[in-house]
């Protein structure tokens, strides 16, 4: 990958880390709740499943994916299902933040929301079917394919952690301003509505491709 193409990836990638999503959602539901040190573990699993639908994309499975009616319709609706799921845990979160030990266990301790992060990103067949269509065009396909998607994965993570962190550490700055229980349950609500705005919007996604 040559440095013009580089430049380019790299202003591509802000661009599409910075774009409101369900990884945001989650940073910032997270970012509120548990604050910036737990919240990472969210940010962490988010990355980690950008890597895995990079290398998806990377040795062809995201082209079965995109043609496969039932893989794709299998993925896209666990996505759907899970973002209304955390939706509906948000709706009903406590009326206070969890700022220190989870005080409900398997919701706030690193593993939950590692996975949480994960799955976030990799039960989306959108981000796949996405890097399918855009990461074709910043490689060469006359130059060896495994150290340019290397290359490209470790920019887009880089700025992705970025953009991330700055997603979670926005929502976390104002907990001092939630002094009461009514303040904390209209955040979660709010948070729990989008994480199910989302996952409609994820439902149909299918839908307008067929129709594209």
């Amino acid at each position: 990958m040559n440095l013009d193409t580089w430049i380019a990836l790299f202003f591509a990638g802000w661009l599409i880390s910075i774009s409101p999503g369900p990884g945001a959602i989650s940073c910032l539901s997270t970012g509120l709740q548990h604050g910036l040190r737990r919240g990472r573990w969210n940010i962490y699993g988010l990355q980690a499943a950008l890597a895995i639908s990079i290398a998806i994309v990377a040795t062809g499975l995201g082209a079965l994916l995109a043609t496969s009616s039932m893989a794709f319709s299998v993925v896209k609706w666990l996505g759907v299902a899970y973002l209304v799921y955390l939706g509906i845990r948000q709706w009903r979160a406590p009326d206070h933040l969890n700022l220190g030990a989870p005080s409900q266990p398997g919701t706030g301790s690193r593993w939950s929301l590692f996975r949480q992060g994960l799955l976030v990103n990799l039960v989306n067949p959108k981000g796949i079917v996405f890097f399918l269509a855009v990461l074709p065009q910043f490689i060469d396909p006359e130059a060896p394919q495994a150290p340019q998607y290397l290359i490209a994965a470790a920019t887009l993570i880089a700025i992705d952690l970025v953009v991330m962190h700055g997603y979670t550490a926005a929502a976390a700055s104002i907990q001092s301003w939630l002094r009461s229980p009514t303040q904390v349950r209209w955040i979660n609500r709010s948070c729990g509505s989008l994480f199910v705005v989302a996952g409609l919007l994820l439902a149909g996604f299918q839908k307008a491709a067929k129709e594209g």
